[in-house]
């Protein structure tokens, strides 16, 4: 997954009629390799599991002298819970499917069990996991793995695999172990309680141990953390929004408690006004490490048909659709949710219409939509970026606005008002110098730091106030750009494109790689036959990197630069 740089970034076949939908219809003790014929998206996703074996068993330790012996190596050559639970997750899978090249494979069900006891090696004595980047003797990360294993492990329990008893032996000790780390161990984040309760109703589905469903209550007493939009606490759109919906699904599942459901309607209904017209999904509001990156909906893709089909919502049917059309092989991952639940091999309900046309707050996330069908655009509150623009492939990754005032120029605006359609965002700034320290209560020792700014008078105090405003015109939109207060202040707007796409109308700065300045008309950026329009431009100076303001980014960037008083009128379309 590529970060952006500017932030710091099937037809259903069904061989029965649907089953009446129930929560705890999901894991059923038919054996998995006697299902029904498979719809043709599963199909497919089987066979790109099948790469998936392929390439990560090149990575398998087979070195017996090794003390990683079994195990699945990263890309710095270390062995991990989490390596060989990717390898381990996508290999049962493949060998209890019957579409697969590797259906019943005595060699990769060898290579399994190979992973298996590498697990059950790097687990502690205490039952927990490392998560060698950050995390060590982590009931977090250990939850993270056990809601993976444990799917596959009934998958396999209820297979005729052969030789499966091997493979069932060692995952089987790995999950008790883990079920005693999970009823006591601790937590570092909010999405972490739903993890940890999602992996306990894993484990209550194979062993009904009361303390699980007990520890799951502990945690769940907190209540989830979602706001009035429908967003989750981290705001994090990408990865652990789709997350908590995924885990939230499976505790309800587990431990019998439908009203967990409805926070995953709720997000999912508020997601589908994040989703720009490429496909891809808003994340520059995100608190987590997904701020700003180029993402899609894979990670959606199960809790969207899980309540699409639990609902009969056609909304939720038409996100299928779309995730299917624009990130389908991404969704691989998360094959074992549909080799188990064979309710969700059913047709998808019809589809009614994404909304594309909407100008919408978030205030929660500090994010204000506005989709007009192929092109829409993003304001942001807090965030150095206050405005994207996308137009399908073509897209405007952000605005930034900096001045050179006292080294704290970076535009950002905490609030907005709206009047008669015009959102307006402001920042005022104060910089003063400050007087000789009261005489009587100068300490006498010379330490500048027993000397506060705090209790110094105050002179010669400088003021900045910056207003944007931003309305929408025919096709795309009008920006104001108004900024008063001290006099021949330098400053500098950043344009910040996508890449791969060719500019013209500006000129490129002599020294700078991918920097460019409209000096003057309009510029306009395109790409696979979409293109933006912006301007007109400004030059009065050739200064970007700006005191104080943030780090210019690698991203191909267009200049408008002035001092102040600033007043100007961009439009982009």
């Amino acid at each position: 997954m590529k970060r952006r740089t500017f932030v710091k970034n099937g037809l259903m076949v069904c061989a029965t009629p649907m089953v009446p939908f129930m929560l705890d219809n999901s894991w059923t003790k038919k054996p998995v390799d006697q299902h029904l014929e498979k719809p043709a998206w599963l199909v497919k996703m089987v066979q790109l599991n099948d790469e998936r074996v392929r390439n990560t068993k090149k990575w398998q330790v087979t070195d017996k002298t090794s003390p990683a012996y079994g195990g699945i190596l990263d890309g710095f050559e270390m062995a991990h819970a989490h390596g060989a639970t990717g390898f381990l997750q996508a290999g049962i899978c493949a060998l209890v499917s019957k579409e697969s090249a590797n259906y019943h494979s005595k060699t990769l069900t060898a290579e399994l069990v190979l992973a298996a006891k590498n697990l059950l090696k790097l687990q502690h004595a205490d039952g927990t996991i490392d998560l060698l980047s950050t995390n060590f003797h982590s009931t977090p990360d250990l939850g993270f793995i056990v809601k993976w294993i444990a799917p596959v492990y009934r998958l396999l329990n209820r297979s005729a695999v052969p030789g499966k008893k091997a493979l069932i032996q060692p995952l089987a000790e790995f999950l008790q172990k883990s079920g005693k780390a999970l009823m006591t161990g601790g937590i570092h984040t909010p999405n972490h309680r739903w993890v940890v309760c999602s992996a306990l109703a894993e484990l209550y589905t194979i062993w009904p141990e009361p303390g699980y469903r007990a520890r799951a209550d502990t945690w769940l007493k907190e209540r989830i953390d979602m706001d009035a939009d429908g967003q989750y606490e981290e705001k994090s759109s990408f990865i652990y929004s789709s997350l908590s919906d995924r885990v939230l699904i499976s505790t309800a599942r587990g431990f019998k408690k439908p009203e967990l459901l409805d926070y995953v309607r709720k997000n999912l209904e508020m997601t589908s006004y994040y989703i720009h017209p490429n496909g891809e999904i808003v994340t520059e509001a995100s608190g987590r490490q997904d701020k700003a990156i180029i993402g899609t909906l894979e990670n959606y893709y199960y809790p969207y048909r899980y309540m699409a089909i639990h609902d009969r919502n056609g909304r939720f049917a038409a996100a299928c659709r779309l995730i299917e059309e624009t990130a389908f092989p991404k969704t691989v991952g998360f094959l074992y949710y549909f080799l188990e639940d064979q309710t969700l091999w059913a047709e998808l309900p019809p589809p009614t219409a994404l909304p594309t046309n909407y100008a919408k707050a978030f205030l929660g996330s500090g994010l204000l939509r506005i989709r007009r069908g192929d092109y829409d655009a993003s304001l942001f509150l807090n965030n150095p970026v206050f405005f994207s623009f996308h137009k399908k492939s073509a897209i405007l990754q952000g605005i930034r606005l900096a001045s050179a005032f006292f080294g704290k120029g970076q535009f950002s605006s905490a609030d907005y008002r709206e009047e008669n359609g015009t959102y307006f965002l402001e920042s005022s700034l104060e910089a003063p110098y400050y007087q000789p320290f009261p005489a009587n209560q100068i300490p006498g020792d010379g330490d500048w730091a027993k000397l506060p700014r705090d209790k110094r008078p105050q002179s010669e105090i400088q003021k900045l106030k910056t207003t944007i405003s931003i309305r929408e015109i025919e096709k795309g939109f009008e920006l104001d750009i108004d900024i008063q207060g001290t006099d021949k202040v330098p400053l500098a707007l950043e344009f910040i494109f996508r890449p791969g796409g060719h500019f013209s109308g500006v000129q490129a700065h002599e020294n700078l790689k991918e920097v460019y300045f409209l000096k003057e008309g309009q510029g306009s950026y395109a790409l696979n036959n979409e293109r933006i329009d912006f301007g007109p431009g400004v030059y009065q100076h050739k200064w970007v990197e700006i005191r104080g303001a943030l780090p210019r980014m690698d991203a191909p960037t267009v200049f408008m630069t002035g001092f102040t008083p600033f007043k100007r009128k961009i439009r982009i379309t």
